[in-house]
């Protein structure tokens, strides 16, 4: 039972030890990076891939390179708000000035608010301000709330199937390695089941 007890004690700093290795390894497994790639694939990011991946280096590898496929592709750091500004104007989707409990940023998405129907622009507008809620993370904060309030939602407001897709692609993609918690507020009897 001592035993037992005593491996249970050195745990975290066994996991430690392992998961450094692990995002060493992930390191060297993606090659030499330079310019965006460099500066995106920082140990916090490997390790959220690796965490996103159960720790398989392998899958966290093929994870990593489909994101970094698509942010070449897509360039998300490249969108500027005068680009996105009027899909934000009625705040279908915005980043709280507020934190949760737990001190995690709080993206809050009102789909009874869609105020457009370009699905390219409503797909930039919510990568924009992802990037931007990550960028602004907290030291040490890993992890985002988002607050999902369908007040006002109904079918002539939903957005379309093709753009849900999209979105969906991206947040289980590229931007999975975040680690999102979702809150919902008055969902309609369509949507509760899902829920």
């Amino acid at each position: 039972m001592f035993l037992l007890r005593r491996q249970t004690q050195n745990q975290p700093e066994n996991a430690s030890l392992t998961q450094e290795a692990k995002v060493a390894e992930l390191r060297a497994a993606i090659g030499p990076l330079s310019g965006r790639r460099l500066k995106y694939c920082t140990d916090a990011c490997l390790r959220r891939y690796l965490e996103a991946r159960n720790w398989n280096v392998d899958k966290a590898k093929k994870m990593l390179e489909e994101s970094l496929k698509w942010r070449s592709s897509y360039k998300p750091e490249e969108i500027r708000w005068a680009e996105v500004a009027h899909e934000g104007e009625t705040g279908k989707v915005s980043i709280a000035n507020f934190h949760d409990i737990h001190g995690r940023a709080v993206l809050i998405m009102r789909p009874g608010m869609q105020n457009t129907v370009s699905e390219e622009n409503n797909i930039k507008h919510l990568v924009y301000l992802l990037e931007n809620a990550v960028l602004n993370l907290s030291d040490g904060q890993e992890q985002m709330s988002w607050l999902i309030d369908f007040t006002g939602f109904s079918f002539s407001t939903k957005i379309s199937t093709k753009t849900a897709r999209e979105i969906i692609h991206i947040l289980q993609g590229p931007l999975s390695g975040k680690a999102w918690y979702s809150y919902s507020a008055q969902p309609t009897k369509n949507i509760s089941g899902f829920l």
